[in-house]
């Protein structure tokens, strides 16, 4: 194996032996960052308590964000129609781009009541929330290039001496580039009409999953708040080690303090919401109908694969069954909630037998078939099943 030392190649992008799955990428990260644990060092932080945290506002308002394992009488949601949640899967995302935008082009795309979004699944969800006007950027987001970006100039440097090995310069600047004012006046705009945008983090101080109200965020309409909309995207995206953590200024019990965000799909893969959050107490009227749909950005039914007996492949499949089970747990889960309270339940996801990306990162020719491959399973009406796989 290279040492360290050798971990990029002259272009500055990562070799072959550490470019390969996200979980392999992730499995590298937490192996070197042990290996050099005696020189890593940490960013100084301004200290705060269990008791602040219990506490705290964010742009001192109450409701921007919730816990999920809050009392069900903290959250406030309309009677909810439909539902769409957006899985993580980082470069995957591209299969459910192009399942909403061929779900467009078949005329058969729901207007949601509410729409969840985890890690790439944060990224997207703005935008389908917002509807198939959207459709080209996301499509743009995903298939134009831009992303491959996003993981260049690797530094081991930065993994023991800071707490990510990219940085999120580049992250951040994605998210600008795409979601400005009128983004945030739109979602503010669905928000007065009742509908909710929900976007996941994990708190590590905590070691809480967040669910944040984008919609009320929105509304404050202040740049503070576009700040944050946009940091609460950044972060749900920002894998452990790869990106470092997004840092959220709060305030709790008269302290002013910074709480650490990350990938949602840390603790949350999918967030399919409770039953008594669905609900609030009530039934929709008369015959109406409520229909939970789960995008999933990955492949969710077991394969074999003969493991090489090296520890960053150990590593990267024990990290790839683990949320593989934690999503199916999710989705088996929410389908019975779905038949026991006699909801249309829907369910979408990445074939088994769909060839594996060639390389690690965002390669755009694999997001590209990916896309495709997802738009023409909506187009054709294929794209959602009732069953579990």
């Amino acid at each position: 194996m290279p040492s360290p030392s050798s971990s990029t190649d002259a272009s500055g992008h990562l070799p072959g032996w550490i470019r390969r799955t996200g979980a392999r990428l992730i499995a590298f990260q937490l192996l070197a960052c042990s290996l050099a644990l005696g020189a890593c060092t940490t960013l100084p932080r301004t200290p705060y308590t269990a008791a602040d945290a219990g506490n705290s506002r964010v742009l001192d308002i109450d409701g921007l964000r919730r816990y999920a394992d809050e009392p069900i009488t903290k959250f406030s949601f309309p009677a909810t129609r439909s539902y769409l949640a957006l899985s993580g899967g980082g470069a995957d995302g591209a299969y459910g781009v192009g399942v909403l935008s061929g779900w467009s082009a078949a005329g058969t795309r729901p207007t949601f009541s509410v729409v969840s979004g985890v890690s790439t699944g944060g990224l997207i969800a703005p935008f389908a929330f917002l509807g198939p006007q959207y459709d080209d950027t996301l499509k743009d987001v995903y298939t134009s290039g831009i992303a491959e970006s996003l993981l260049n100039d690797p530094s081991i440097m930065r993994v023991l001496f800071g707490s990510g090995l990219f940085g999120n310069t580049r992250l951040r600047e994605l998210v600008a580039r795409y979601v400005g004012p009128e983004i945030l006046a739109q979602v503010a705009r669905e928000y007065a009409k009742g509908r909710r945008l929900l976007v996941v983090t994990t708190d590590l101080d905590t070691q809480r999953t967040a669910i944040w109200d984008m919609g009320k965020i929105a509304a404050v309409g202040t740049p503070e708040a576009l700040k944050l909309f946009r940091d609460v995207m950044a972060a749900s995206a920002s894998i452990p080690l790869v990106f470092p953590p997004i840092m959220i200024d709060a305030e709790g019990q008269g302290r002013k303090f910074q709480e650490m965000h990350v990938d949602g799909g840390v603790t949350a893969p999918v967030l399919t919401l409770p039953e008594a959050l669905l609900f609030q107490g009530s039934r929709l009227p008369g015959n109406a109908r409520m229909d939970i749909y789960i995008l999933v950005n990955k492949k969710i039914e077991r394969n074999f694969e003969l493991v090489s007996n090296s520890t960053i492949d150990v590593a990267s499949r024990s990290l790839s069954s683990i949320t593989q089970s934690q999503t199916r747990s999710i989705i088996f889960s929410t389908y019975d909630f779905a038949k026991r309270n006699h909801l249309g339940f829907h369910l979408s996801y990445i074939a088994r037998d769909y060839p594996a990306a060639p390389s690690e990162g965002f390669d755009t020719a694999y997001m590209r078939a990916l896309y495709q491959y997802g738009y023409e399973k909506a187009a054709s009406g294929q794209a959602w099943t009732s069953t579990l796989p």
